[in-house]
């Protein structure tokens, strides 16, 4: 059983959560999910089941689109509706014309300050364990890439809004709401958040877990796998013959000369064996002319 097993996280869980629940599902241990999701939110969660799970810290893809919902005037100790501490702002009026005007400033490439919820570490502590202990601490700015924000829906009423936001890996889509609040004139909070891509991976493509219990006792689990291999679409590919084969299936560099489709500027390639199964990962070593064996995710 390997591959990629895409939930839909119900709220209340968190990314450890589903891991956890999984295995009792599945009755596998080696598991492991492409990035965290606090428990607020929904939506895609890649989970990396058996062999896969050796993809964690080398996927080329990590940007995720989410949709979030957001309400002016208000702020809390969370910068979402799940926090215990409350700060209004009553003579804040957001507009559409307005909230349009600022959003220009929230893309590209930004910085964000890690909300003190969150799982950063800082001197060694987790800053939501500090949080829950009412300690705040320094914390270092961060750099996010935002590619573009969308305004769905705006109600001037309830003074809410539904935002699509497409972002690279690392951030915080409550810091993006709460720093808009602030540029608006006073603050806002997270109503919701749903994750709707990851690493490429739609929400359309999820599961529920009781999805996955019914596949595992009807015998079709397989079925709900989605290859490894789709980790690394944006890789070109190398079909290795015979020999070839065999020396990367044992360690061995091979000689660039000697390897079809090698492309000039690019360093990076899935591979395939001499009978067009997916094997693993490699990198090219233009300067030494050999290609490097990455990550075999090969059943041994």
């Amino acid at each position: 059983m390997n591959g990629i097993l895409c939930m839909n996280k119900p709220q209340e869980f968190t990314s450890f959560d589903v891991i956890g629940k999984l295995r009792g599902i599945l009755h596998i241990k080696r598991l492991g999910h492409t990035g965290t999701l606090d428990p607020m939110a929904t939506g895609v969660l890649p989970v990396l089941v058996g062999t896969a799970a050796k993809a964690c810290d080398i996927m080329p893809c990590q940007d995720k689109i989410y949709r979030a919902g957001v309400r002016f005037g208000c702020t809390s100790d969370t910068l979402d509706i799940w926090g215990n501490e409350f700060c209004e702002y009553p003579d804040m009026y957001v507009t559409e014309q307005a909230l349009r005007e600022i959003i220009p400033a929230f893309t590209g490439e930004i910085e964000q300050l890690p909300p003190m919820y969150s799982a950063v570490s800082v001197g060694g502590k987790r800053l939501y364990e500090l949080a829950r202990k009412g300690i705040e601490t320094e914390r270092p700015v961060r750099k996010a890439r935002v590619y573009s924000i969308e305004l769905e829906s705006f109600c001037e009423e309830k003074q809410e809004a539904s935002l699509l936001v497409s972002c690279g890996k690392g951030t915080y889509i409550r810091t993006l709401l709460d720093d808009m609040g602030k540029a608006l004139g006073g603050g806002a909070v997270m109503t919701s958040l749903c994750r709707t891509m990851a690493s490429g991976f739609d929400i359309s493509e999820c599961y529920t877990f009781e999805e996955v219990k019914w596949a595992v006792d009807n015998g079709s689990i397989e079925n709900l796998l989605i290859p490894t291999e789709r980790l690394f679409d944006a890789y070109p590919k190398l079909h290795l013959n015979d020999v070839q084969t065999r020396m990367y299936r044992n360690g061995v560099k091979l000689d660039l000369g000697r390897i079809h489709n090698i492309i000039p500027d690019k360093s990076d390639y899935t591979v395939y064996s001499c009978d067009g199964a997916f094997i693993g990962t490699a990198k090219a070593d233009f300067e030494h002319s050999e290609l490097r064996c990455g990550k075999n995710f090969e059943e041994r």
